[in-house]
């Protein structure tokens, strides 16, 4: 069973990348453009308040004629924000994630941010671990 500290552990970049509510909409798209990532924290005071994810801004933004440059993120974003801590399996997140139709988890560790999840760092995971298991199969049935 794979854990969250070892999903994070393994990710290239685990940077936590936030706005502010009052930024603009256009102000995150550009973040994440800029860092090839779906979903931003938005954060106030060190706090978490909500999340801006891409399916937010499909739904919330462009279906509605709203103006990227001139609506605050505090506007769109979600409100009710799921999160894991680090001893959490890969299994737990994934039922959240699939209970709840997410797809980004932030992190939280004695009451500070310390990553966030996504379903593809998820499984990753577990196609890495069922990789593991059948290369464990193969040596114990070949005898090598």
């Amino acid at each position: 069973m794979t854990t969250v500290a070892e999903i994070l552990k393994s990710k290239a970049d685990a940077q936590v990348y936030s706005v502010s509510p009052s930024d603009s909409v256009l102000t995150a798209l550009q973040r994440m453009a800029d860092r090839g990532i779906g979903a931003l924290l938005v954060l106030e005071d060190g706090e978490i308040v909500g999340i801006f994810t891409e399916r937010d801004y499909a739904r919330k933004m462009v279906l509605r004629g709203r103006s990227s440059g001139e609506t605050p993120v505090r506007e769109v974003m979600t409100h009710a924000v799921r999160f894991v801590r680090p001893s959490q399996s890969s299994e737990q997140c994934m039922a959240l994630m699939t209970e709840n139709r997410l797809r980004h988890l932030p992190v939280v560790e004695d009451g500070r941010i310390v990553g966030l999840v996504s379903i593809g760092d998820l499984v990753k995971s577990v196609i890495s671990h069922q990789r593991f298991l059948i290369e464990q199969m193969e040596q114990y049935i070949t005898g090598r």
